[in-house]
């Protein structure tokens, strides 16, 4: 199998459970308060641990206990972790968040560690890039990192994979340019491209992210699927998995994930995409970013399960 590596921030989420999400100046209760290891680059490596995949995480944490339940995490999904920089004087990152009745969430992010992570860091372990075969970033860490690190593994034949989240406010055009496939939610992708009602002008959207050098787009659209543009198989739209969601915490980056382990087993992409819309519904049932993650095994039994009801 191909190797991985994940380029991006590792965070402790601290999860509250409420009834209805607050809105400005209210005060709600909640009963229930967890601590779960999260950032979308450490779910993304977690994920890719879980599936099989030979994955390496790049990231920065502080010298806290923070830290030391996220290395453990990371630690029992098989990733290789040696590379994680602690940080003197800093924190870990943290995450808040609030997650509904519905299931949906809302996070605020202090990036702590996260926001050292430099080109410099790039520079020191330019070993791990050259030796992987698909790089994944998001954009939980400086943007200036992100786009120098996809610069310098596309310059050295990398597959470069691109969660835009959170989107800022002033996207850096050439990134696009050093990206093989970017994958957006509905709400990112109107960000990136200005488009109100995204879900009936995907085609024009995408089309935008092509222009501006990205070779393949796929679009998750929650219960309406996923959508996916690519310069091989052309636009198609994979059907939603119908499911209850508990939480989607973790999601789009399990589906990130699951789509680079299929790739680097040698899946077209339209496969790989399959295959991670499968993860992707398997998490929402679950609460909690890492926790949720299932196994391949847990995967394999799911898909089985399925079919087994289609078929009937």
């Amino acid at each position: 199998m191909k190797k991985i590596l994940v380029i991006g921030s590792l965070n402790l989420d601290m999860v509250v459970n409420v009834d209805h999400t607050p809105t400005t100046g209210e005060t709600i209760l909640s009963n229930n308060m967890e601590m779960i290891p999260g950032g979308k680059g450490a779910n993304q490596a977690c994920a890719a641990g879980c599936l099989g995949a030979d994955v390496t995480m790049l990231g920065a944490v502080g010298n806290d206990m923070y830290a030391d339940i996220q290395m453990a995490s990371l630690d029992k999904a098989g990733v290789n972790t040696s590379k994680i920089i602690k940080r003197p004087g800093t924190t870990t990152g943290i995450a808040l968040i609030t997650v509904n009745s519905d299931g949906d969430n809302c996070i605020v992010v202090v990036s702590g560690a996260n926001a050292t992570l430099s080109c410099n860091d790039i520079d020191d372990n330019i070993t791990l890039i050259k030796e992987a075969d698909i790089i994944i970033f998001q954009l939980e860490i400086p943007l200036d990192t992100v786009c120098y690190g996809a610069k310098t593994a596309k310059a050295l034949g990398k597959t470069v994979i691109l969660d835009p989240a959170p989107v800022p406010k002033e996207f850096p055009e050439e990134l696009y340019r050093y990206v093989d496939i970017i994958k957006p939610n509905e709400t990112e992708l109107r960000m990136l491209t200005g488009i109100d009602r995204i879900e009936s002008h995907l085609s024009e959207a995408s089309g935008q992210l092509r222009q501006k050098g990205v070779k393949n787009i796929l679009v998750t659209l929650g219960e309406k699927g996923v959508y996916v543009d690519s310069e091989e198989t052309g636009i198609c739209q994979i059907p939603a998995i119908p499911v209850d969601a508990i939480d989607t915490t973790a999601a789009g980056d399990s589906f990130t994930a699951a789509l680079a382990v299929m790739l680097a087993e040698g899946k077209s992409l339209q496969e790989a995409a399959v295959f991670a819309n499968y993860v992707s519904a398997i998490v929402v049932t679950r609460k909690g970013a890492q926790s949720s993650i299932p196994t391949l095994q847990e995967v394999q039994r799911y898909i089985q399960h399925i079919e087994a009801d289609k078929a009937s």
